[in-house]
């Protein structure tokens, strides 16, 4: 392993750019292949996140009415006993035997009463609660099941577009895995960062007609020789990225002819200026 470390090391900053540029064609092309997938798999990702977000929130709700029904059967049972109470109240009450215990007695059974009266519109309130809970919970499970059948089918394309590219990215990953360890980790970590940073993807980028082919930004010529010299790793001071010269990378760069504009022969000026004198 020190061994392997150590060749890494000793690799010149030529064969560094060379494996990193490589690295970074295969990337890109793993980058082409997810984007033939599209939005799909974020569609997937969200219909997930709703179908839970529903299903969460129906459990919540079958919870708030398993509450509700308890408190129901709860004040239903405070009504028994205070029926019971009123019934025995009433009875009492012809066996008195002064004002003082008739009160007594009209108090707690009054008192009973309007408890009752309080625990009926409560009973009334959880009841009308518990069938809008129920109500949602149906909304809610008509909304799941329809999620679940647009997501079966965005999953279905996924899945089919996924085995049409499995095998070449497979592939791409097997061979980028592979190239990383000839690569020097700190190095690979920096361009792992800048790459994750930047919106296209590109970690290391090759000089584009005087231009950085990342931003696109001017490069001076000092840094372009810099760059072609190979003897050290130079990144863009504008957007970070690495930089390499064409020919590394193995791009043919066609040159635009500058085209120069046309000077007029002295013959055919001195005819124009005799024309003009004889129109004179």
């Amino acid at each position: 392993m020190a061994r392997e470390k150590k060749d890494i090391q000793d690799l010149s900053i030529e064969d560094k750019l060379r494996n990193l540029y490589q690295l970074q064609t295969m990337l890109s092309e793993i980058d082409k292949i997810k984007t033939l997938r599209g939005e799909l798999p974020l569609e997937v990702q969200d219909l997930e996140d709703e179908i839970e977000g529903l299903t969460t929130r129906i459990d919540k709700m079958q919870g708030d009415i398993a509450q509700m029904q308890d408190e129901v059967n709860r004040r239903k049972r405070t009504m028994q006993e205070n029926m019971a109470s009123i019934e025995r109240y009433t009875q009492q009450m012809d066996n008195v035997r002064n004002n003082r215990e008739y009160e007594n007695l009209s108090k707690e059974i009054e008192y009973l009463q309007l408890d009752n009266q309080l625990n009926e519109k409560k009973i009334k309130e959880v009841t009308a609660a518990v069938e809008s809970r129920q109500e949602e919970i149906r909304r809610c499970s008509d909304n799941v099941t329809e999620r679940r059948a647009d997501l079966n089918i965005k999953k279905s394309e996924l899945d089919e577009i996924i085995s049409e590219t499995r095998a070449e990215e497979d592939k791409l990953r097997e061979r980028s895995k592979s190239l990383e360890t000839t690569i020097e980790p700190r190095l690979l970590s920096a361009f792992k960062r800048i790459r994750k940073n930047s919106r296209n993807g590109l970690g290391i980028v090759y000089v584009e007609r005087d231009a950085c082919g990342g931003c696109f930004n001017k490069i001076p010529p000092q840094r372009q020789l810099d760059i072609r010299m190979r003897k050290k790793i130079i990144v863009c001071e504008y957007c970070g990225r690495i930089m390499i010269d064409p020919e590394l990378a193995g791009v043919q760069q066609t040159k635009a002819v500058d085209e120069k504009p046309k000077r007029r022969s002295r013959k055919k000026a001195d005819t124009k200026k005799d024309d003009a004198a004889d129109i004179d």
